[in-house]
């Protein structure tokens, strides 16, 4: 009997176990957490923020779900220690477990920049249920958040503050919202929807220090521009958690490197999720996470799958705005595209083209047709007969089947 060990157990981990165990009725599974709480899914945090779900509404995998599949889950225990060659995977408080294939699922962490006061009391970054537990106790006798990040996590915890009663400044390096899932025309119309929210923007500015005094906190932009705070969230980004990997030796440039089956090159370690790279290609996305995943349990339980990618896709849900984001955007507007554009009712439709093909797609305000695009997407289909029609603003999306 096989004894599979997973260090992670978010979706990666998850989804590992469950093709694991379909495949492997009588194998052992071992699952270990630093968390205290059962598997849940992360991009519902800005709500749980925002108090409008609460950890039960977003669990995904409960207690019973382990004992039903047989899953000896450990929470509160990190793995600290593992030697490839005895196949022995060690705690924090010494204890050794055996295994025959392991599973690096360990995802990623916050990443804090190297900003003076990014360690002051009331300053976060938003990662897990307990760090969204500590915003809300301070949020309570708040007034006035500065979210540092403009990106899509930033822009979603900012709205769960700001539905909170917060008044909510974002300070953005880049001169536009979003610069991964937008282009100029997108990030505008974006940021005018959610200024008619009440939200406040500094884009293209730099934070040099976050000053804590007896009022409370002090943004401080490089242009000399001070933003006062009750609370400071910051949004730049995570890090692959790769401190087990590099401790084994393994290769390591933007995350774990793994090969096709999502192994990384010692005898029966596999990696998947948000600490990895494939193909030269750092995903941190729950969609490639969850798809590696399925592909590592795969291999690990004796069958052979290969992982060929994901096409990157985000969405971001604000209060009256939908955006998709997938694939190729363009954001410098270089390719080819068909775009449709509607300031009146808040729409913007970009759909990139290369080759008689739909690489990438930005949809804003209206994500009609979403599905068959990305389906469109993964296939490389062939448009070229409805080439001429894509910028039509009634375009019927069934045609992309």
């Amino acid at each position: 009997m096989a004894t599979y060990l997973i260090v992670g157990n978010g979706v990666a981990g998850n989804s590992a176990a469950e093709t694991i165990r379909k495949i492997d009725p009588g194998g052992k599974i071992l699952m270990f957490s630093k968390e205290r709480y059962h598997f849940y899914y992360t991009p519902a945090l800005p709500e749980y923020l925002a108090g409008e779900k609460q950890l039960k509404d977003f669990t995904l995998h409960n207690a019973q779900w382990y004992e039903k599949n047989r899953i000896d889950l450990f929470l509160q225990t990190e793995v600290t220690r593992i030697d490839s060659r005895q196949k022995m995977a060690q705690t924090q408080k010494g204890a050794e477990f055996s295994f025959d294939k392991l599973l690096l699922a360990c995802g990623g962490k916050s990443f804090l920049p190297p900003i003076p006061g990014s360690s002051s009391p009331h300053v976060f970054t938003l990662r897990t249920v307990d760090d969204a537990e500590a915003i809300r106790k301070i949020a309570r006798e708040a007034k006035k958040a500065v979210v540092i990040g403009g990106g899509l996590l930033g822009l979603e915890a900012g709205n769960g503050l700001r539905k909170t009663g917060l008044e909510v400044s974002v300070v953005e390096f880049f001169p536009r919202l979003l610069p991964r899932q937008t282009d100029l025309p997108a990030a505008a119309l974006l940021q005018r929807q959610m200024e008619e929210m009440g939200f406040g923007f500094f884009l293209g500015a730099k934070t040099k220090e976050i000053a804590a005094g007896k009022s409370g906190l002090r943004v401080i932009l490089e242009g000399g521009q001070e933003l006062p705070a009750d609370l400071v969230l910051i949004s730049a980004g995570v890090r692959p958690e790769v401190s087990l990997a590099q401790a084994l030796g393994l290769p390591v440039d933007k995350g774990i490197k793994v090969d096709d089956q999502m192994s990384t090159g010692l005898e029966g370690i596999y990696a998947a999720g948000d600490p990895v790279e494939h193909r030269g290609r750092f995903y941190g996305i729950w969609p490639a996470s969850m798809e590696q995943g399925k592909i590592a349990g795969t291999n690990m339980a004796g069958q052979e799958r290969i992982y060929s990618g994901t096409v990157p896709s985000n969405s971001l849900k604000v209060v009256g705005i939908d955006l998709l984001a997938a694939g190729e955007i363009d954001p410098e507007g270089k390719m080819e595209s068909a775009v449709v554009r509607d300031e009146a009712r808040k729409i913007y439709r970009k759909l990139v083209l290369q080759e008689n093909c739909i690489v990438g797609a930005m949809l804003l305000g209206d994500t009609r047709g979403k599905e068959e695009i990305q389906k469109a997407i993964q296939s490389k289909k062939d448009i070229s007969s409805l080439k001429k029609e894509l910028a039509g603003a009634k375009f019927d999306f069934s045609r992309l089947k």
